[in-house]
Formats: structure tokens, C-alpha cells, sequence
């Protein structure tokens, strides 16, 4: 059992949830909590660590789990943890690595369905995004090197486990993106408030890509330019736009309900 907090393997852990840097360099994100640990892949598990009193909590937790756990006392897993009530589990995994080809091919025969995120800053919004869009049967994701870090704690938490099934890929040049997927028959639609039409009186059925910018100044202009249509969500009252992941939310479920017929 791991006791201090000085130990080489809780110093790196730490650097690991504080550091970008440190995650990218290794590949890895870092999870927590009971229900994001039984649903990672285990060949995808590179290292698990439990506090010395999980098991009286949770004495069902898997074979597979249980071989690969280092046990470590309570005091230095609230120490190692990055959540203000830990449940006691915590794991080391493997990120996945996907292309953009492979974003562009539906799955299943299915017309390829992209969510398309430039400036997105707010962790949670990114998470929701990403759990919202396993549901509404995304094919993949694209995010602008400008976004929030995919890998941060708070995005894979709010991912809801989303994280590792969801397919994305991180660009550098959202402008020439824009371009390669119209170039491949991406048909792109951009979230804009001005010279749109409303998004439910557009046709989803074929391959489709919505473009989502910022919480606070939405997408900029040399982006939506790129985009082939700009559409809206309707408003009533005073308010001016949605949050990120609703507005996102509402896009994607509405390629859903097209789809569905």
C-alpha cells in the first residue's frame, strides 16, 4: 500500500491531472469514480489505483479491476484525487487515436454526423457535447486546437463514459477543415444568428456537419463563411442565445428525429 504523498507514483499522477502537457506526452487521461472505471476497456486500463476502503464500499467490483488495482491509504488518494468527494477509484487510460477518414465513413451504412467545435471553452459544455452526441448517434467529433483539452478531468467526467466510445480528432486549421469536408461531401452548417434560416427547415438525411463556436462570441466570421448554409434556433422573450450544449443538443437530436422516419 502506497502512504505518502511523496511517493514518485502519486507525484506523477498529480503532475497528470494538472498538466496537459504531461497527458499528451504520454498519451493517456486520467478517470475517477466507480461507474467510469467498469466501463473503460480494459485493454485500455494502463494503471489502476483504490483507496484502502473502497472494497468495503464496493466489494463487487470486477475480476479484471481487481488484479490491476494498487491499493493506497485514504489520506493520499484525497490527495491524488481531483474531485472534492472521491469515490476511491481511480485509473490511468489510454487514449484512442482516430483519423479523419475514419470520422467521414458512417458507421453501419449510416451518412456521416459531425459535430464541429471552434473556440468552446467551457469543460462541462464540451463533456455534455460529446455525452449528448454517442446518444444522438454522432459519428464523430471535431474540435479546433482552440478548444477546451478533450482530456482534462472535468470534460471526461462530464463525458459520462461518452469518452471512450466517441470518436474525435483535434485541428489545427479549422478553415481548411471546413473546406476538406465540403470537398468530401460533408454538407456543413454553421450556428449563427444572422442571415439564417430556421434549423428544422434544412434536410439532416443526407452527410451533415454543424459547426458550434464559442459560449460567449459564437463562431468567428471567417468560419461561417466556410460553411455552406447558417441556421438558427428560434427565440422567445428577451434571450438572445442558448448555452453551448443545449443549442448543440437541440441540432443533433433533430438530425435524429430526420433520420429516425
Amino acid at each position: 500500500m502506497i502512504t505518502s504523498t511523496a511517493n514518485q507514483k502519486i507525484k506523477r499522477i498529480l503532475k497528470l491531472q494538472k498538466k496537459a502537457k504531461a497527458r499528451n506526452e504520454e498519451g493517456i487521461f486520467i478517470v475517477e469514480g466507480i461507474r467510469m472505471m467498469k466501463e473503460a476497456p480494459e485493454s485500455r486500463i494502463k494503471e489502476l489505483y483504490i483507496s484502502e476502503t473502497f472494497l468495503q464500499k464496493y466489494p463487487d467490483l470486477p475480476e479484471h479491476l481487481k488484479k490491476k488495482a494498487e491499493m493506497v491509504s485514504d489520506t493520499v488518494f484525497a490527495h491524488m484525487s481531483d474531485t472534492k468527494t472521491p469515490q476511491g477509484i481511480l485509473g490511468v487510460i489510454r487514449r484512442m487515436s482516430w483519423t479523419m477518414d475514419e470520422l467521414l465513413h458512417g458507421e453501419d451504412g449510416r451518412a456521416p454526423f459531425l459535430m464541429v467545435l471552434d473556440h468552446l471553452q467551457d469543460p462541462g459544455n464540451l463533456g455534455t457535447i460529446f455525452r449528448t452526441a454517442e446518444g444522438a448517434g454522432v459519428t464523430g467529433v471535431i474540435l479546433g486546437s482552440n478548444c477546451a483539452d478533450l482530456y482534462q478531468p472535468k470534460v471526461i467526467r462530464s463525458t459520462m463514459g461518452s469518452i471512450y466510445r466517441m470518436r474525435a480528432v483535434c485541428v489545427d486549421d479549422m478553415k481548411e477543415t471546413v473546406r476538406f469536408l465540403k470537398q468530401h461531401g460533408i454538407h456543413t452548417y454553421a450556428a449563427h444568428l444572422d442571415d439564417s434560416r430556421f434549423y428544422d427547415e434544412e434536410d439532416y438525411t443526407k452527410p451533415t456537419a454543424f459547426l458550434i463556436g464559442n459560449e460567449g462570441n459564437g463562431l468567428p466570421e471567417e468560419i461561417c463563411a466556410e460553411a455552406e448554409h447558417k441556421i438558427k434556433i428560434p427565440m422567445h422573450g428577451q434571450v438572445e442565445s442558448l448555452n453551448a450544449a443545449m443549442a448543440a443538443g437541440i441540432l443533433m437530436y433533430e438530425v435524429c428525429r430526420q433520420r429516425r422516419k
